[in-house]
């Protein structure tokens, strides 16, 4: 529970330079995401969260 919090701070520090750093790809990546359907992206969402837990579980 003790790395949670710094795994917070840290996607946050990396979310905010790709906004800082490419807004325009940004955005046209919100396009692409808004032309899929839920379904798609309910199964994408939780493809990279199970990715995120095993490379977690992995790399611990």
């Amino acid at each position: 529970m003790s790395d949670l919090w710094p795994a917070l701070a840290l996607v946050l520090v990396v979310e905010g330079l790709v906004v800082a750093l490419v807004p325009h790809r940004l955005r046209q990546l919100m396009e692409v995401l808004d032309a899929l359907g839920p379904e798609r992206l309910r199964t994408y969402g939780l493809g990279v969260a199970s990715l995120g837990a095993v490379l977690y579980w992995v790399l611990r």
